[in-house]
């Protein structure tokens, strides 16, 4: 059985323009390429009339550079929704809690997850648990995430690429099937 088979939805979470002021966000940023290889894998579920999913963050607080009075809160031009496409709006890191995500995906019968976007170890990671917890099969794409440094408890950083790859390596074989674009490429 191919991953074209299984029906699954792309769930884009958090491609928002926001992100570029990095320095905002903490500074260094891993994976510069993650929202190009975001763009290709909806690209290719275009092709192939698969479901996608638009996840946005809409930030309670006023200064955020997603808060929906920001222009940082629009979705990066390449991504620009279908009419098909959903646009799913959270206010917290999950793309579950307070949405009607899981009762979209369950109408239509879909139970495999691609998830792609920003943050790797935020809403990246907590919407990839709760999908696993839900029960979905899911993949989350490793080279179409990425994250930013991070302080410690102690004042000390820690790099985003670190910071990236332990919160993959916290999903991995539990809450998802960590793969990069190539690998999910060859599952069609």
């Amino acid at each position: 059985m191919t991953l074209t088979d299984k029906n699954p939805a792309l769930i884009l979470i958090d491609l928002q323009k926001g992100w570029e002021d990095t320095a905002h966000w903490g500074g260094n940023r891993n994976n510069p390429e993650a929202e190009s290889v975001a763009i290709s894998l909806l690209e290719m579920w275009r092709e192939r009339n698969l479901p996608v999913f638009h996840v946005v963050h809409s930030s309670r607080e006023a200064d955020s550079r997603l808060h929906p009075d920001h222009p940082g809160f629009a979705m990066i031009d390449e991504i620009t929704p279908l009419a098909n496409e959903p646009v799913i709006v959270k206010e917290v890191n999950s793309a579950f809690i307070g949405t009607d995500l899981k009762e979209r995906l369950d109408a239509q019968h879909i139970n495999t997850l691609v998830i792609a976007g920003l943050t790797t170890n935020h809403c990246v990671s907590t919407s990839t648990r709760m999908a696993g917890n839900f029960g979905f099969e899911v993949y989350l794409i490793s080279d179409a995430t990425a994250t930013f440094d991070r302080k410690g408890l102690n004042g000390e950083t820690f790099e985003a690429e670190l910071v990236h790859q332990t919160a993959l390596a916290s999903l991995n074989e539990e809450f998802a099937n960590v793969v990069d674009s190539r690998t999910l490429a060859g599952l069609f």
